[in-house]
Order: structure tokens, then C-alpha cells, then sequence
């Protein structure tokens, strides 16, 4: 009988519940919302891997700075937005939404005055609802809006701790760098103090887009960069996911679970959840994880690979490549040389324009440190669902 919930939650943030690991990030995050709360202007920026768990480490360290450090936390998604209006609404919406069930929820309904509008079809729920010409100069007043914020329930709170998360959008938009660089200026300059602990979260080449925008952010940002999971950590996540399910693994399961995971959360849980599904008998043994491990692989490549790098490798003899490339387990780079061994006459004869294809892609790029004809993988998920694909087609015995 299929199970009808699962401990594991591809694609979202990871519960409270489930977070492991990540001490020394955590400890930076909210040790930057302790200084925040002294006065003092922090602004970080979160980066690392497609599915490294950026969003769940920016959620779980608003969690302990909210509990420890008596700050407002705000984590606001901005996926699609283009404008710092609509930056600035969100933020101000979630700062409402946010407040609802709080003891300060008072204070933050006179902070917006007649800007609230009551929605919602099947109950009545808050918006924030500014007309465009008020959002325009909330952009302009944002830190005295926020130091006005502060003043309002300095009683309850000393701090804001504000998350902006997914800014693909505005990563690329010289406004929105040129405000941020805008924004710190004023904050530094001021002769009152702005108790703020703003983190961006992103990819690298967010940050990198930014500081192309305005160099000088790049002395701004104090970067917070994740690395993957350790075997240790992922193998406390596993166990403490089953068991909150009354589930038990066994060892050599296990073994397979933590390995084909690759220190990645997102992988971490799209494989547990498949063998979950799986499990017939409330034991995961080693053909629940590998069963678990062939379900994750198509459904990795297919959710988390971008769109156009998915499409490109349609080819057969592109993706037979692709397999032999990422042959050996966690060997992020090869050689065309060792690859070229592999491979058969046909594929020979396309594999140069592949290499320049996927370099072009972003799946791909030369590794100068390894020695002329080098490649490394540029992001584990593209390396991590080729071997997936591998694995599973030696047990179909494909080339």
C-alpha cells in the first residue's frame, strides 16, 4: 500500500526538525545578528551549489537568531521579481503575514496604517497593498522605514535579521545593485544607528553578477559559503528522518543512501523519499536504497538540471558521453584522453563538439590545475545525476 506521507520534502526548504549539520554557518549567521542587535550594520551574502540548502541554513539560522538573540527575522522569497518595488512590497507583505499571531502585531498595523487590505476566499487573511507611487518612495525611505520598525517594538524586539532568498531576478538588474550599495552608504553614514542584519542568498554567480554591476559591493558582502554534507552528516539526516517514522535502516543501506547522496540536500532527499515509497515492511534494506537511488535519477535531471542543459543532452550519443564522463563515483573531473579510451568510434568523432557544447552550457569547464585536456564537472547535480545515469545503465548492461 503506497505511504501517504513521506519524512522527506524535495524541493522545500528542510523542516526544523530535520536540519543537521552546518554549525560553523550557523554560528556565523547568528553571531551577525547578535552584532546587528549592538547597532552595528551586517550584510551577508549565502551562497553555494543548486540544492546545497541554502534557503533551509538561511531559515534555520533565523530560527536561533529569533529564539537567542531577541531579533525580528524575516525570510522573503523574491523568485520573479524584477523591481525594487516589488522587492520592497514583499518584504513589507511578509513583515505583516509574519506578525499576525505575534504580541507586537499591533505596532506593525499602525507602522502600515491604511496600507493593509483584508483578502482571502476562504477566510480573511492580510495584505500589504501600497499603491505603486507609496511603494516608489518606501524604496527611497527603506532604512528609515526599517529603523522606524525598530523604535515601534523596541520593547519585544532589538534587531531585524532580513533574509532576501532566490534573487536570481535582481541579481541582474543595476538598480537593484545600486540600491543595495545605496542602502549601506546611508546606513553607515547615519548618526543614528540601524540595527540590521540583511543576507542575500544565492548562487555564486548572483554574487558575482552584483559586484560586476557595482564593484564596490564587493567589499560590502562578508560571503557565507556551504560546502556538502560530510558521510557523518548525512548519515544523521537518514536516521533521523526514518525514525521519526518509525522506520529502521539497515547498516549496508544506509552505506548506499549516504554515498549516492554526495553531501547534497536536494539529492539527500529525493533519494530518501523514493526508498521510503518504496519500503514495503517499515525496514529500508539495500534494494529499498538502490531502488530509491534509480527512482532519484530521473526525477534529479529532470527537476533540477536546467531546462536547456536537459534539452541538449537529448542526443544519445551526447548523454552515452555524458555517462562514461561520470563514470567513476565522485570523480568531479576527467580527461579527454582517459575519456576518449571509452568511447566508441561514433562517439569519437563528436566528442570535441560536446566538450565546447557543454562548456557553453555551463555543464562543463577546463581545469588548468589537472593539466591540458582536464575537465571538472561546474556543478555536482549535473556530475551526481550523470553517474546516477550510469549506474543505473550498467544494470540495463548499456554502453
Amino acid at each position: 500500500m503506497p505511504k501517504e506521507y513521506s519524512p522527506f520534502t524535495p524541493g522545500q526548504p528542510v523542516p526544523l526538525e530535520f536540519f543537521v549539520g552546518r554549525q560553523r554557518e550557523v554560528s556565523v549567521l547568528t553571531e551577525s545578528a547578535a552584532v546587528a542587535a549592538r547597532g552595528r550594520l551586517q550584510v551577508g551574502f549565502l551562497c553555494g551549489e543548486r540544492g546545497i540548502g541554502k534557503s533551509s541554513l538561511a531559515s534555520f539560522a533565523r530560527f536561533v537568531a529569533e529564539r537567542d538573540h531577541r531579533v525580528l527575522g524575516l525570510h522573503t522569497f523574491l523568485g520573479g521579481v524584477l523591481s525594487l518595488e516589488e522587492m520592497v512590497r514583499r518584504v513589507f507583505d511578509r513583515l505583516l503575514k509574519e506578525s499576525i499571531d505575534k504580541p507586537w502585531h499591533a505596532e506593525v498595523r499602525k507602522f502600515f496604517g491604511n496600507h493593509i487590505r483584508k483578502v482571502g476566499l476562504f477566510g480573511v487573511s492580510l495584505e500589504f497593498g501600497a499603491p505603486q507611487d507609496d511603494l516608489r518612495r518606501m524604496v527611497h525611505d527603506f532604512a528609515p522605514a526599517l529603523r522606524n520598525l525598530i523604535h515601534r517594538l523596541a520593547e519585544q524586539k532589538d534587531a531585524v535579521f532580513l533574509v532576501l532568498d532566490d534573487i536570481n531576478g535582481l541579481a541582474e538588474s543595476a538598480d537593484f545593485a545600486n540600491w543595495l550599495k545605496s542602502l549601506v552608504d546611508e546606513i553607515a553614514t547615519s548618526r543614528e544607528a540601524l540595527p540590521l542584519s540583511l543576507l542575500l542568498v544565492g548562487l555564486e554567480q548572483r554574487r558575482q553578477a552584483l559586484v560586476s554591476l557595482q564593484p564596490s559591493l564587493g567589499r560590502v558582502f562578508d560571503v557565507i559559503e556551504i560546502a556538502p554534507w560530510s558521510s557523518q552528516e548525512t548519515r544523521d539526516f537518514y536516521q533521523n528522518a526514518f525514525s521519526k517514522e518509525g522506520v529502521a535502516v539497515d547498516p549496508e543501506a544506509l552505506d548506499v543512501l549516504v554515498r549516492y547522496a554526495g553531501g547534497l540536500p536536494v539529492l539527500a532527499h529525493e533519494i530518501g523519499d523514493a526508498a521510503f515509497k518504496t519500503d514495503g515492511d517499515n525496514r529500508i534494506d539495500r534494494h529499498d536504497a538502490l531502488a530509491g537511488v534509480v527512482g532519484a535519477a530521473d526525477i534529479v535531471g529532470r527537476k533540477l538540471l536546467e531546462p536547456q542543459v536537459f534539452k541538449a543532452i537529448r542526443s544519445a550519443r551526447y548523454r552515452a558521453i555524458l555517462r562514461k564522463a561520470a563514470r567513476e563515483p565522485f570523480e568531479f573531473s576527467f580527461k579527454r584522453r582517459e575519456l576518449l579510451r571509452r568511447l566508441t568510434e561514433a562517439e569519437k568523432k563528436v566528442l570535441d563538439n560536446f566538450l565546447n557544447r557543454m562548456k557553453r552550457l555551463g555543464v562543463v569547464r577546463q581545469d588548468p590545475e589537472a593539466g591540458p585536456g582536464a575537465y571538472q564537472f561546474t556543478n555536482q547535480l549535473h556530475f551526481l545525476y550523470f553517474w546516477l545515469e550510469a549506474e543505473h545503465a550498467r544494470e540495463r548492461a548499456e554502453p
